[in-house]
């Protein structure tokens, strides 16, 4: 109740409550099956945030068949949850006509896990180790490690989203998404893994991004406005406030989600703060600046992952962040 009472007076504070008969219609894509790491989007359409903000928001569960990225440039979605600025620079090199709103987490939730007690408990002395590691790494955070710390292409072992080869072999290294990777390895081998965490090492592209098209910012900027100032209040109601009717929706769409799975993936983004830490903490969750995209795309072109020539800026814009919505709202129970 008390949380609700702080979301109408942020609601009518800003003037943008409006009834559901002046609803706009929007979809969302998501780059996955649902989770907890989608749980802002969930809490704002479950408790009636995007409602209260004049939007009827129908969530399209993205998944391992589906590439609702490619829905985007085409109008068939509004709005696309990307992974990191990565793939937002790419899209402004092949003159896709998308570009990022927002920044749902701070931090992008990559990591290296180790066995621990087998001489490899810092982040420095995994360079040596058999490590595995899928395609996307290879191609994104990969040369950086390499240039950065000294990794070696001799060293990797392919990751094939299992992690059994890992968890047999107590001198070896692997990646994995910090809410994911590391509960299946306590499930399974009943062990507590090292964890490293890519963005605490110097990767620090933003993740979870609210990408849009450039025609939707230009012809509809209050809408645009709206699912983002609504998304972030969604995030913080998410993360600090009760969340059950958000993970029972998660649940419906991804049947397989369980709740052990969903506690633990908000309790490491809480740890590690994912989603508000930073910028966000005088900004507002979804925060962005110029400083950070540039020196994370400085890294990406001096390692060759992306050309030089990027115009990088036109891969997004701070128009709709950084106001501090919801700040009021971060120690609401």
């Amino acid at each position: 109740m008390v949380w609700m009472k702080a979301l109408a007076g942020a609601c009518l504070s800003l003037g943008l409550c409006f009834s559901a008969s002046a609803a706009d219609k929007v979809r969302f894509g998501t780059n996955w099956l649902a989770q907890a790491e989608h749980g802002g989007f969930y809490q704002a359409l479950v408790d009636g945030t995007y409602k209260k903000y004049g939007l009827d928001v129908e969530i399209v569960q993205g998944g391992p068949q589906v590439n609702n990225r490619l829905l985007l440039p085409t109008g068939r979605i509004d709005f696309y949850m990307g992974g990191n600025m990565v793939q937002a620079f790419s899209a402004v090199e092949q003159n896709i006509p998308t570009l990022v709103v927002a920044a749902a987490f701070q931090k992008d939730p990559q990591i290296f896990m180790s066995h621990p007690g087998q001489g490899r408990d810092t982040f420095a002395s995994l360079v040596g180790a058999p490590i595995f590691i899928g395609k996307d790494l290879m191609a994104t955070a990969f040369p950086w490690l390499r240039a950065t710390f000294g990794f070696r292409e001799e060293d990797v072992r392919p990751y094939t989203f299992n992690p059994a080869p890992f968890i047999a072999n107590k001198a070896s290294a692997q990646q994995g998404y910090l809410t994911s990777e590391p509960f299946a390895v306590e499930t399974q081998a009943k062990f507590k893994p090292n964890v490293f965490l890519l963005a605490d090492q110097g990767f620090d592209t933003y993740s979870t991004t609210i990408e849009t098209r450039r025609d939707l910012v230009d012809k509809k900027p209050d809408l645009v406005q709206r699912f983002v100032d609504a998304s972030i209040i969604g995030w913080y109601a998410y993360m600090n406030g009760d969340n059950a009717a958000a993970n029972a929706a998660i649940k419906r769409d991804n049947p397989e989600m369980t709740d052990a799975q969903l506690a633990y993936s908000v309790a490491r983004m809480k740890e590690y703060g994912i989603v508000d830490s930073g910028d966000s903490l005088k900004l507002g969750i979804g925060a962005m600046t110029d400083e950070r995209q540039k020196s994370f795309f400085d890294k990406m072109a001096k390692t060759g992952v992306l050309p030089a020539n990027i115009d990088y800026r036109r891969a997004y814009t701070l128009q709709f962040v950084n106001k501090g919505v919801g700040l009021e709202l971060r120690k609401s129970p």
